[in-house]
């Protein structure tokens, strides 16, 4: 091994392995070992499925994360120390490895928690990332859902934080987009209605996957849905580009 380490965190979308950049596959193809999250009930997720499209399974790492627990906080942050304490290993050895994250890895990922963890353990680690293509960039492709025009802002808001949060966000102006609500449906369905958001709204789970599905935000029930389903309330729009 020549150089300094180097982590870098690849972000492979939010699903559909057609939306994994040029970067990203390059970054994949060229470390010596891409790292992919598992749950700890040991299933693929769709980090691995993505990362499978391009790199020979024999060049994959997977490592546990606690990523079903939000309850026990001990047990998730035991569960990050020891993926961090696997990395810094890895990267000893092998000198470059990727860590592939669904999404983007700046945006609520886990490859935040492992480089903070691995640059603590391994001190000449260099820490890249390279952007993905995120839910609610897809979910608007997918739906014709137009995330901002003119001036209007853009929130982003994960409905974990509580749905007190999500009606704060409704109730302001431009596009509002809600992240990991689906075990809160009922609860967002009725703060999409008090607020006047629902006309419009679009919610997406399992996107570019077979369980694919894009509703209207008005469908949603007291039924909860997939963990990782996400909402786009667009901006109220009264001509066309807002307010340029």
């Amino acid at each position: 091994m020549s150089g300094n380490p180097k982590l870098i965190g690849v972000g492979v979308g939010p699903g559909d392995p057609e939306l994994v950049t040029v970067k990203g596959v390059n970054a994949l193809r060229a470390a010596d070992v891409v790292v992919v999250p598992v749950m700890d009930t040991g299933e693929r997720g769709r980090a691995e499925a993505t990362v499978l499209h391009y790199v020979d399974a024999g060049r994959v790492v997977r490592i546990v994360f606690a990523l079903n627990e939000r309850e026990d906080r001990a047990r998730r942050e035991a569960a990050w120390d020891a993926a961090g304490a696997q990395v810094a290993e890895l990267l000893r050895a092998h000198g470059t490895v990727a860590f592939a994250t669904i999404g983007d890895p700046n945006v609520y990922s886990t490859f935040t928690y492992l480089a903070q963890t691995v640059s603590g353990l391994v001190t000449d680690v260099a820490v890249e990332t390279v952007p993905g293509v995120t839910a609610m960039q897809d979910l608007a492709a997918r739906s014709g859902a137009v995330l901002t025009e003119g001036t209007e802002p853009l929130t982003l808001v994960p409905v974990t934080a509580g749905t007190a949060v999500l009606r704060a966000a409704l109730e302001g102006p431009g596009t509002v987009v809600a992240y990991k609500f689906g075990r809160h449906a009922g609860e967002v369905a009725g703060a999409l209605e008090s607020t006047g958001r629902l006309a419009g709204a679009v919610w997406g789970s399992a996107l570019g996957l077979p369980g694919e599905s894009i509703r209207p935000a008005a469908d949603l029930g007291e039924e909860p849905l997939p963990y990782l389903s996400t909402l786009i309330a667009p901006a109220r729009r009264s001509a066309r580009g807002g307010k340029l």
